[in-house]
C-alpha cells in the first residue's frame, strides 16, 4: 500500500495573509515540514485576442559555437506594455508571432519560461528574458521548422513583438524560500526559469541547500555554464551537477541523464533529498518526469509523489513503467513543468 502519498496530500486553500495561495498540510506531518506559501501573482493581464507590444534588447546565442544546436539567450523590454515589473520567475510569457498557417488562421500562441529573476533582467524591472531553441529539425524524413522559435530568433534590437501574460501561477518559488532546500533538474531550455529562481534565492542570501542537475547531449549545450559554475565555486551550498548523455558513460557504461543523478550523486543527494523541507523542481521534455520519478521511488523518496488507481495499492518499488506513466504524479512538494 502506497501511504506516503495520504500523509502528503495537502489541499491548496486561499492564504490568510493578502497575497498568498497556502499549501496546508494534514496534521500528520504538520511538525516536519513547513507549510509551502506560494505567492499571488498576477496571470493573464494581456490574452490572444487583447495583446501588448514591446522590443527586443538583445537576442544572443548561448550554446557554443561548435555546437549542434542554436539556443538564444532573448531579453525584452516591456516598457509602455502594462507589463512592467509583472513577471514572477517560473512564469512564462507569451509570444504571438506574425502571419497565418496553411489553412488561413493566425499563427498559435507560443509559451516560454522566463529566464529573468522577479526583479527583471539585469534588475531592471521592464526587462524580462527568455530562452529560446531555434527548432529545425527532421522527422520520419519531414523537415520541420519552428514557426514561433525562428520567428524569435531572427528578431533584432529594437524589433517589436506581440506578447501575452503573464502565464502561470503554481510553478514559482515559495513566498517562505529561506525555509527550504531546492533540488533544480533541467534538461535543455528548462534550465530557463531556474536561471531566474537560482538569481533569486542568491541575492536573497540563500543559506539551504541548492542543487541544479541539468542534462543534455553534449557540453556544448550547457546553457548559462559559466553563471552556474562561478555560483558553485563562490557558495558552499551551491551544487551543479552536468549529465552529459552523449559524451560521457556512468560506471557501468551506459548514458548519463538527470534521472541517473540521483544515483550517481548519492553521497551529495540522499540527505538533501531525504530532509523534510526540500522541494524539486523539474523543467524540460515531456517524459523527463518519468525517469526522475522512477529513481526517486526506487531510493524511498515517494514524499515527492502521488499515486492514483491501481499504483496507489502498491509498494512503489513494484510499480511498472506505464504506472509511473499514467498513475504517478507529483505531490506538493514537486513542481512540473514538460512541453
Amino acid at each position: 500500500m502506497f501511504l506516503a502519498a495520504a500523509l502528503c496530500h495537502t489541499n491548496v486553500t486561499q492564504g490568510t495573509a493578502p497575497h498568498t495561495q497556502k499549501l496546508t498540510h494534514s496534521s500528520l506531518i504538520e511538525n516536519l515540514m513547513p507549510e509551502i506559501t506560494l505567492p499571488d501573482v498576477e496571470i493573464n493581464l494581456f490574452t490572444p485576442k487583447n495583446p501588448t507590444t514591446a522590443k527586443i534588447v538583445e537576442n544572443y546565442v548561448c550554446t557554443e559555437e561548435s555546437s549542434p544546436n542554436v539556443i538564444r539567450h532573448i531579453t525584452i523590454d516591456l516598457e509602455g506594455s502594462g507589463l512592467e515589473g509583472v513577471f514572477r520567475s517560473g512564469q512564462s510569457i507569451g509570444i504571438l508571432p506574425p502571419g497565418e498557417n496553411e489553412k488561413g488562421k493566425p499563427h498559435k500562441l507560443r509559451l516560454y519560461s522566463v529566464s529573468s529573476p522577479s526583479k527583471g533582467e539585469g534588475g531592471n524591472p521592464n526587462y524580462v528574458s527568455t530562452t529560446v531553441k531555434r527548432a529545425n529539425e527532421e522527422v520520419d524524413g519531414v523537415f520541420y521548422t519552428g514557426i514561433c522559435s525562428n520567428y524569435l530568433s531572427n528578431l533584432k534590437p529594437g524589433d517589436e513583438l506581440s506578447i501575452t501574460g503573464p502565464s502561470g501561477k503554481r510553478y514559482l518559488l515559495p513566498s517562505n524560500a529561506d525555509e527550504f532546500n531546492y533540488v533544480f533538474f533541467a534538461t535543455g531550455t528548462g534550465v530557463a526559469p531556474f536561471r531566474g529562481m537560482i538569481m533569486e534565492l542568491i541575492e536573497a542570501g540563500h543559506k539551504g541547500q541548492i542543487v541544479l542537475i541539468f542534462g543534455c547531449p553534449y557540453r556544448t549545450d550547457l546553457l548559462y555554464k559559466s553563471y552556474f559554475e562561478s555560483l558553485e565555486k563562490e557558495h558552499d551550498n551551491v551544487h551543479y551537477i552536468k549529465m552529459i548523455s552523449r559524451e560521457d558513460r556512468r560506471s557501468d557504461g551506459s548514458k548519463k541523464y538527470v534521472q541517473t543523478a540521483i544515483e550517481d550523486y548519492d553521497e551529495l543527494l540522499a540527505p538533501i533529498l531525504a530532509s523534510d523541507n526540500t522541494l524539486v523542481y523539474l523543467c524540460g521534455m515531456k517524459g523527463m518526469q518519468t525517469g526522475i520519478y522512477e529513481q526517486l521511488a526506487k531510493k524511498g523518496y515517494t514524499d515527492y509523489l502521488t499515486a492514483k488507481g491501481e499504483a496507489a495499492e502498491k509498494d512503489p518499488s513494484e510499480w511498472t513503467w506505464e504506472d509511473l506513466k499514467t498513475s504517478v504524479k507529483p505531490s506538493d512538494r514537486t513542481f512540473e513543468e514538460v512541453y
